[in-house]
């Protein structure tokens, strides 16, 4: 309970510092809605030529696009800022500095850099799943609402944990962020249904760069769609990826705090 009060008024004391200068900070939210917009309405421009995708039509790629925002910046929120400057404090030597605060260094890390510049990502991803939800065709129920919300928690675990392990890296091999280039070239992928790319990019977003479960599975599952190479356990396996890298995640991160070497190796 102690932790998790400091971890509070670490997140209080970043959102005082992030909303000192209102107006930069709301420009740059705007100017990330523009940013997103311009994607989706790449995405807009093939469908209207095309008529669909792989058997997906407007309303249902509305619905990927907004999921795979809003996966993407709850997850990011708490951890890339955070993890992407790891690099920098271990070149620096001031990561040596938190191993002595009495609280975890990961907990501080994350909720010290708690990141509210994704308020644009969340405000555009609410906006445009409110308007793929009221047209897209799902047959809602209880069940489908209650797997839809545990879906969207699970592709924000995916996205924080594999963040979490590109930057955790840096405490063994102190360079680590070119590694995030490789991951954002797969995550933007992820905004268009698994379908269209071949059988080999397929298993590779479904295994060695899991990615599809931010958002390309679980939005067919919620659709009533095939998904390539799990069928039947596509539901299911949606839901554990989330859980299932976050464990994997804490794992990792214990083995490279124990293998960290400080700053003069």
């Amino acid at each position: 309970m102690r932790q998790l009060r400091i971890a509070l008024r670490l997140v209080l004391m970043q959102i005082r510092s992030q909303m000192e200068y209102r107006g930069a900070f709301w420009i740059d939210r705007i100017a990330q809605i523009i940013t997103y917009s311009s994607s989706l309405a790449v995405i807009w421009l093939l469908v209207d030529r095309f008529t669909e995708l792989a058997g997906w039509r407007w309303p249902d790629l509305l619905l990927l696009y907004s999921f795979h925002v809003l996966g993407y910046a709850t997850g990011a929120a708490i951890s890339f800022t955070q993890m992407r400057d790891l690099e920098e404090r271990v070149r620096l030597g001031t990561f040596d500095s938190l191993l002595t605060k009495p609280i975890s260094p990961w907990l501080y890390i994350v909720f010290s850099g708690f990141n509210i510049g994704y308020a644009g990502h969340i405000l555009l991803g609410i906006a445009l799943m409110v308007w793929a939800l009221w047209i897209a065709p799902v047959d809602w129920s209880l069940l489908t609402i209650a797997y839809f919300i545990a879906s969207l928690l699970s592709a924000a675990m995916v996205t924080a944990a594999f963040l979490t392990m590109i930057g955790l890296t840096a405490l063994i091999w102190v360079r680590s962020n070119h590694l995030y280039s490789i991951f954002f070239g797969f995550w933007e992928l992820t905004r268009y249904p698994l379908d269209i790319f071949p059988v080999g990019i397929q298993g590779v977003m479904l295994t060695i760069v899991p990615l599809a479960f931010t958002s390309s599975v679980p939005v067919a599952v919620v659709l009533g769609k095939q998904v390539p190479l799990l069928g039947d356990w596509a539901p299911a396996l949606a839901l554990l990826a989330g859980p299932f890298f976050v464990l994997l995640a804490v794992l990792c991160w214990r083995e490279a705090v124990n293998r960290y070497q400080g700053a003069g190796g």
